[in-house]
């Protein structure tokens, strides 16, 4: 499995939790950086607390996340421009909101690899803002999003205004990755406004190990999406299902 990231700044659920499930299940993750060769970190403050110590990660994903850090496929990671998504059987793109993680999310050696994954039929995951990933990837053969025909959901519009109304007072645009909303630039992708499914309206509900209750995803063949951390352990078992 391949799972591109940033130098810094990536969601530690949304990481850490998929390397977990997928490593043991027997799957073999490769990490890959822009340049490769050293360790990427995740978002500080999912680590210690956004806000007055809440909002952050739960300690099971940051026991995964120590644990990752230790890994030595995460302390050496390949770069995005030596590795081909069909040297792979799937792709996962995870999310993050903070501005570090602007160098993935607009890099073209990361979309190329996911117009590889589609082309070539991999399993693909995406979850949060991963999803902003695929809808900037161009297909060339069609001049559209390689989402453009499918089913997605992603960070939702309400979910990411709250976290950015509740905190600005403190962190300012930390929870605005960009001026569009990743709902709205999502739908833009879509050739359908039906395509994009929001899901169940939720806050502060999250998924766990054993419990999925609170989490939601949305499978399109060999393609599934999340929305944020809560739905990454039910996200991770989805993706393992279609390898």
């Amino acid at each position: 499995m391949l799972i591109p990231l940033p130098d810094r700044d990536f969601d530690v659920t949304e990481v850490a939790v998929p390397w977990h499930l997928l490593t043991r299940g027997g799957h073999e993750v490769v990490f890959a950086t822009e340049r490769g060769g050293a360790a990427p970190a995740a978002d500080p403050l999912l680590l210690s607390g956004v806000l007055c110590g809440k909002l952050g990660a739960e300690p099971e994903p940051k026991a995964f996340y120590a644990q990752m850090c230790a890994a030595p496929e995460f302390m050496r990671p390949r770069a995005w421009d030596a590795v081909r998504a069909a040297d792979f059987d799937g792709l996962v793109l995870p999310g993050g909101h903070a501005q570090g993680m602007r160098q993935y999310l607009e890099a073209a050696a990361v979309q190329r690899l996911a117009i590889e994954a589609f082309a070539t039929d991999r399993a693909v995951g995406a979850i949060c803002h991963g999803v902003l990933v695929l809808a900037r990837a161009i297909d060339p053969a069609t001049g559209k999003s390689v989402l453009a025909a499918r089913k997605t959901t992603c960070l939702p519009k309400y979910m990411e205004r709250a976290a950015y109304l509740l905190t600005f007072w403190k962190l300012g645009r930390y929870y605005r990755t960009y001026p569009v909303y990743v709902e709205d630039e999502v739908r833009a992708a879509l050739e359908a406004a039906e395509q994009l499914v929001r899901g169940p309206r939720v806050l502060s509900a999250r998924g766990t190990a054993d419990d999925d209750t609170a989490a939601m995803v949305v499978e399109d063949g060999r393609y599934v999406s999340a929305r944020w951390p809560g739905d990454a352990y039910l996200f991770a078992k989805r993706f393992s299902g279609l390898l």
